[in-house]
């Protein structure tokens, strides 16, 4: 009973927001005219790249710009559906779909005594694509501070803004073996999962997320506008290209404790250690864990405007 009042009271406050809503509605410019909320549909497309334990640039690693490669960017692209209240606040549901890769071959010409070589020498690489859904608010300043609804003048037609929101992405590296691409996750190459370490649970594929970022709106004509967004992921892991910590002993393949097939093993065997000169041995550094794995993008979107209304 309780849960049927609710959802009634849900239905009549939201219908005469809607009403409300309906009833206010005030000139955009001389051939439309806006209601205080508008909904937006739209497409993007832009760039992918990532920043984890592989590649990076000359030195010691650091977070973000440091050590970006930006050889390694790949293509995204997405849809999204907005509802945007007096121009001011939004809150868009958003799918983006793109690819992210990295590779420790990047650093073959750094000088043989830079600190930097002992990644080089690891010779680790992976791919993987993205798929993400994520709820985003965004908060525009300008139209915060003057409420145009109210004024007798057309509104900018640019806006800067802030996002954030939180997304639900799945991911899955992937290193290539002779001719076919291999997943990583499965054979635990720092040994997840394994009774021998029982403090590296398996990874998940599918993860939480947090997008934050900032963007420019402008409006091409009275139902498009353009956007220009950087979007950075805070990740809450470091196993996005498959690497954290440090080498498995390789014998514990070969416990049949731990399930793996024949061909599982020699996988696993191969893509665990991959040094071009093998000077660390099992429990000697692979990965970082100190600083999470993060992916970000630079995407322009196009919206269509959905309840501005011509004037008649």
């Amino acid at each position: 009973m309780k849960k049927i009042i609710l959802v009634l009271s849900l239905v009549i406050i939201f219908t005469g927001f809607s009403k409300n809503a309906a009833a206010q509605y005030y000139f955009y410019n001389d051939t439309y005219y806006d209601s205080p909320l508008l909904f937006e549909l739209g497409g993007s497309a832009g760039i992918m790249n990532c920043l984890t334990d592989l590649g990076g640039k000359k030195g010691i690693g650091k977070k973000f710009i440091k050590d970006l490669n930006m050889g390694k960017t790949e293509f995204q692209g997405g849809l999204y559906f907005m509802a945007m209240y007096k121009y001011s606040v939004g809150l868009r549901l958003e799918g983006t779909f793109g690819k992210v890769s990295a590779d420790d071959a990047v650093l073959k010409n750094v000088d043989v005594k830079d600190i930097a070589r002992a990644r080089y020498n690891r010779n680790v690489s992976f791919r993987s694509t993205i798929s993400e859904f994520s709820l985003v608010a965004e908060l525009h300043p300008l139209f915060l501070l003057i409420d145009y609804t109210e004024r007798d003048q057309d509104p900018p037609r640019y806006s800067p803004y802030l996002l954030g929101g939180v997304g639900y992405y799945s991911f899955n590296p992937q290193a290539k073996l002779g001719n076919r691409w291999v997943d990583l996750q499965p054979l635990s190459t720092e040994g997840q999962g394994f009774v021998e370490y029982p403090d590296r649970p398996v990874y998940k594929l599918k993860q939480i997320n947090f997008p934050l970022g900032l963007g420019i709106k402008y409006e091409l004509s009275d139902v498009l506008n353009l956007r220009g967004e950087f979007v950075y992921r805070v990740l809450g892991t470091d196993y996005l290209d498959d690497v954290s910590t440090t080498y498995v002993d390789p014998v514990a393949y070969a416990n049949p404790a731990n399930g793996f097939s024949l061909q599982k093993q020699a996988d696993a065997f191969k893509l665990s250690d991959r040094q071009l000169n093998k000077v660390t041995g099992p429990g000697g550094k692979r990965g970082s864990p100190a600083q999470k794995d993060a992916f970000f993008t630079f995407n322009v979107k196009l919206g269509l405007a959905i309840g501005r209304e011509r004037i008649r």
